[in-house]
């Protein structure tokens, strides 16, 4: 299921490799390269960043290729590593909350280390418009790659459940992603975001499918594959993480996905996040304080259980959702990224201060 660090440690391969990432990225490249303070070019419809001033080294500059060695996330010196950071909202709706700005905030004022990058495939997603959605997750990779972000490329598979249903869509886009951006070394594919009404051996069977393709154009680059039951290792349709443990991927580099709601997914959840990551590597790669809803009122007393526990365990997160829809989950007011708004706590909701405080 993974495999250890077996090479050494190059300590200027991740910045010779992050200067590369820059150069791809365009005139944003000089953000980043020497320790200069430059902002990313302006479409001329944004505010200047009010956020600090970046830091000296970023979240890549830090750790970066990653691998999965036992049941953690490691940097490329081996040491285990926990990204935290934000998931997008559907791009088909919220492409307008993901601009030069707002991932300056999410870089430079919340300090994240990663972004999830969520592209639904139904729901007038990608398989209305295929070529759009791709270049649309092009360009927010280039974006978050010139912050020195990782970039945990989603398909938002939700309905049908079934993720057999979109393999050959799904072919498509890992090719064309990896097409472009497979020599990079800050990018996780998140392959099935949430099957659901299937059977563990069918998702697993499509995890098998699926990774070669994502190999094929990005061989060294972690893949987190779905579980049962929307994420939750099983628990949602009667089952736990012991079908995944008795009958795991045949495949390295790999982890395992999560998803809880705080409001709705109490002690039995809990426990088996915690079980399983004893076993399997997991990434929480949606969560929040409300329902499974995304909805409701906050309960960041169970939240922060699980925040504690991923925090023992090293293991990575990425909160729903970097937006402004009008569900009490997504972290900004309604209107502030139309208007532009991403730093400091006043175009926050109750969950995105309680978010960014723990990012």
């Amino acid at each position: 299921m993974s495999r250890s660090l077996s090479r050494p440690a190059r300590p200027t391969r991740a910045l010779a490799s992050f200067a590369a990432l820059l150069t791809a990225a365009g005139t944003a490249a000089a953000l980043w390269l020497g320790g200069g303070t430059a902002t990313a070019t302006s479409t001329g419809n944004e505010p200047a960043p009010t956020g600090p001033e970046p830091s000296a080294v970023t979240p890549y500059q830090q750790h970066g290729a990653l691998e999965i060695c036992g049941t953690r996330l490691c940097g490329e010196d081996g040491t285990p590593v926990q990204l935290r950071g934000m998931s997008s909202h559907g791009t088909q709706w919220f492409e307008h909350c993901l601009t030069e700005a707002s991932l300056d905030a999410l870089a430079h004022d919340w300090g994240a280390s990663v972004l999830r990058l969520s592209t639904y495939v139904q729901e007038d997603g990608y398989a209305s418009d295929p070529q759009y959605f791709t270049d649309l997750a092009s360009r927010v990779i280039d974006q978050a790659t010139a912050r020195g972000l990782y970039v945990i490329v989603d398909w938002h598979m939700l309905t049908p459940g079934d993720p057999n249903a979109n393999t050959d869509l799904a072919k498509r886009f890992f090719t064309d992603i990896t097409d472009r951006h497979g020599d990079q070394d800050n990018l996780l594919y998140e392959i099935a975001n949430e099957p659901n009404g299937v059977s563990w051996q069918s998702i697993k069977s499509y995890a098998e499918e699926l990774i070669p393709v994502v190999r094929a154009g990005a061989p060294d680059a972690v893949v987190l594959v779905g579980t049962r039951g929307w994420s939750s290792l099983g628990v949602s349709e009667g089952s736990d993480e012991r079908e995944i443990i008795a009958n795991p991927v045949d495949a390295e580099n790999i982890a395992y996905t999560f998803h809880f709601y705080a409001a709705s997914h109490r002690d039995n959840y809990l426990a088996a996040l915690d079980r399983a990551s004893d076993q399997l590597p997991v990434f929480v790669t949606e969560w929040g304080t409300q329902d499974y809803t995304g909805d409701g009122a906050n309960d960041f007393a169970n939240a922060q259980r699980y925040l504690d526990l991923m925090a023992a365990k090293g293991i990575g997160w990425t909160n729903w959702n970097f937006s402004d829809d009008w569900r009490s989950g997504a972290v900004f007011r309604e209107g502030s990224c139309a208007a532009g708004q991403f730093s400091g706590t006043a175009p926050l909701k109750e969950a995105g201060i309680w978010v960014r405080d723990r990012v």
